[in-house]
């Protein structure tokens, strides 16, 4: 079996799963109650939020527990909405989010907020002068992902956060669910950022967790209202199985990061040059550093993209058509079409989505069987 949809979901790491099951089994106490098990339980959780602000130097009090990205980002985007209505009913996000983005734009729209979306340009990158453009006395928040889920694409958050400076009162708000551990982690760290949403099971952690990054002194609404946890900006009692194992796989990811990048790197490239011999094959993510490691997009005109899906699975080799939210819904990409692309080309999109633990090997299979099926499709076509 050869996985490539690691932007979909991870396997949970062995070291991380026997984290969760010993403290599931052996420390079990809520972190809010007074007597010793509760008081172990809350150190372990304070030992988890110190390490993985060490390990993205941050402070310990500036990272926040939540169930994963979609939560995070909901939390941020209707949270600084809820908390800054009184300065501005105005947000800038780009056209090409995940729907966890999109779709909270959306509802703030109904509810008498303006949206700007931004547009890209042919690679899925953001127009630095658009957001210039864009940015108005009542704006209160900019929201712009790290690394596109479906192709990608880095986006320029450094010249984005430069150009925010001289915006002290808008909130700048990064989805990095699909960037960590791909090497742009000094872009996720710029101090201009005041908020950064990650999900455990990118990472190898368990689902249903994850955190975010808020920066001293930034406010916020809670969404989730209750017994007070994390500072009272995010009740519901903590899962600290999942917590403590998603630090582990953090702190593993990091530090084997670089030979971790080189290997998905290497393998990207060893397909891309093969699939650049076939002549109804595009391919929208490039290998130069505008584009993160571990996502490779391309077409093969005229076979819709789950055709192609399904034809590699019985080869026990699993892909994905773009992002795994909007598969099963037969939609068009939204990068794509944002990109420009033509539907009758966007239709035929899949995403190959490394991690890690991937090889060349696994790399020379998906190449035969490749060459086997564009065979076959050119037959039917």
């Amino acid at each position: 079996m050869i996985y490539f949809d690691n932007s979909a979901t991870t396997k949970v790491l062995p070291e991380v799963l026997k984290t969760y099951n010993v403290v599931s089994e052996e420390i079990w106490g809520n972190p809010s109650s007074l007597h010793k098990m509760g008081e172990k339980s809350y150190n372990l959780l304070e030992q988890s939020r110190k390490q993985i602000a060490d390990l993205m130097g941050w402070q310990q009090d500036e990272i926040y527990f939540t169930s994963g990205g979609t939560e995070g980002d909901n939390w941020i985007i209707k949270g600084t909405a809820i908390e800054k209505r009184p300065y501005g009913k105005h947000i800038i996000t780009t056209s090409i989010e995940h729907p966890a983005v999109l779709n909270s734009m959306q509802q703030l729209e109904k509810l008498g907020f303006e949206v700007t979306y931004l547009p890209v340009d042919r690679n899925g990158r953001v127009i630095v002068d658009d957001l210039i453009a864009s940015l108005r006395n009542d704006t209160i928040l900019v929201s712009v992902m790290a690394v596109n889920n479906e192709v990608g694409s880095i986006q320029p958050l450094a010249e984005i956060a430069e150009i925010l400076k001289k915006y002290p009162k808008v909130q700048f708000h990064v989805d990095a669910v699909q960037g960590i551990g791909k090497g742009i982690q000094n872009l996720l760290t710029l101090d201009r950022i005041d908020f950064v949403t990650f999900s455990g099971h990118k990472f190898h952690a368990p689902r249903g967790v994850g955190f975010v990054y808020k920066k001293r002194g930034k406010t916020i609404a809670p969404l989730l209202s209750g017994g007070g946890q994390e500072k009272n900006l995010r009740s519901s009692t903590e899962n600290l199985p999942a917590i403590v194992g998603m630090a582990k796989a953090l702190r593993l990811l990091l530090e084997h990061e670089t030979d971790g990048i080189k290997k998905q790197q290497n393998i990207r490239t060893k397909i891309v040059e093969h699939l650049q011999k076939f002549e109804n094959v595009e391919i929208f993510s490039g290998l130069d550093d505008k584009f993160a490691p571990h996502i490779l997009c391309f077409s093969i005109n005229g076979v819709r993209g789950e055709t192609i899906v399904h034809a590699f699975e019985e080869y026990d080799i699993f892909i994905s058509t773009t992002s795994a939210c909007s598969s099963k819904k037969g939609t068009v990409s939204g990068t794509l079409k944002s990109m420009h692309i033509d539907e009758s080309i966007a239709t035929s999109a899949v995403r190959v989505s490394l991690d890690e633990n991937n090889t060349l090997q696994e790399a020379e299979e998906f190449m035969r069987v490749f060459d086997i099926l564009y065979k076959k499709f050119e037959k039917l076509n």
